[in-house]
């Protein structure tokens, strides 16, 4: 009679590398679903020392193709998508339906900015694992604000797409795909640290409304976003360093190359310190405002 030797113990396959997985997860349409999946690929990453057992590795030099048959980012049928110029006119605040409105074009944001954070993590290779962990961190960040806020936005009758929305924000995020560093400069530190100057106004009508919870919620973007905005800086510093260029004059050029809004003051200098900015920059800021 033949001997049977023993089963060999089974084993999960190893989870995907992390920057494929990001990928993913970009191309998921629907809204509430990639948030609840990006912050549960953070968690693993978080928990398993940078990828190397809940997650799947960062394979930092990867070099990653997207399927041209599938759209990026993924985004549900609606809110439909308009010039911004046709975007509904907002309703008083101090009207459930004109809070609704407002939370619904914060809700956007903050979906568009997770779609943003994960197409840092999984098209640019060659970075050190530091950044593309830092950008998971903002992606569930991100997640974690959408929630928020779709939350909020169904206690006053309304859901995530129930108002038209614009697409500015991935626009910009599509000019700089070639370039990280054009990314960096334009993105986290343009677009993004708009809402830095931009959160303590819509907080302060918020709360003259009596809507003291989208106040809360606001104070948590605020927060985190000083730390995503840092982010930017840091990683557009690090950049800068390693092409031998100088940051401030660097600033100018990319934004008129790639077509970047002008900068609007008033600006919230004390959170734009917080986030790295340093007198040169403000200055300059202060001066192509003006």
């Amino acid at each position: 009679m033949p001997v049977i030797p023993p089963a060999l113990p089974s084993h999960p396959p190893l989870p995907r590398p992390v920057r494929a997985q990001a990928l993913e997860l970009l191309c998921m349409n629907d809204a509430r679903a990639k948030a609840a999946a990006t912050r549960a690929l953070y968690a693993a990453l978080e928990g398993s020392g940078e990828g190397a057992a809940g997650a799947g590795s960062i394979d930092t030099d990867a070099c990653i193709v997207a399927d041209p048959a599938r759209a990026l980012p993924g985004r549900p049928e609606r809110p439909e998508l308009v010039p911004p110029q046709h975007v509904e006119r907002r309703r008083s605040i101090h009207t459930t339906a004109g809070r609704a409105n407002l939370i619904h074009a914060l809700c956007h944001i903050e979906f568009n900015a997770i779609n943003l954070a994960l197409d840092a993590v999984w098209r640019f290779s060659g970075m050190p694992a530091a950044f593309y962990t830092d950008w998971m961190r903002v992606a569930d960040e991100e997640a974690y604000h959408f929630t928020l806020l779709a939350d909020h936005l169904e206690t006053l009758g309304a859901r995530y797409g129930d108002f038209t929305a614009h697409n500015s924000l991935w626009e910009m995020c599509d000019k700089t795909a070639g370039d990280v560093l054009a990314r960096m400069a334009l993105v986290p530190r343009t677009l993004e640290a708009r809402g830095l100057d931009a959160s303590p106004p819509v907080r302060a009508k918020l709360a003259e409304a009596g809507d003291d919870a989208a106040a809360a919620i606001i104070d948590i973007i605020l927060r985190d976003e000083v730390g995503h905005v840092a982010i930017g800086n840091r990683w557009y510093r690090y950049l800068c360093a390693r092409r031998g260029l100088d940051p401030v004059a660097t600033y100018p050029l990319l934004s008129r190359q790639y077509g970047a809004p002008k900068p609007r003051g008033p600006f919230n200098v004390e959170a734009r310190r917080a986030a790295g900015f340093d007198d040169d920059e403000l200055a300059w800021l202060e001066g192509a405002a003006g």
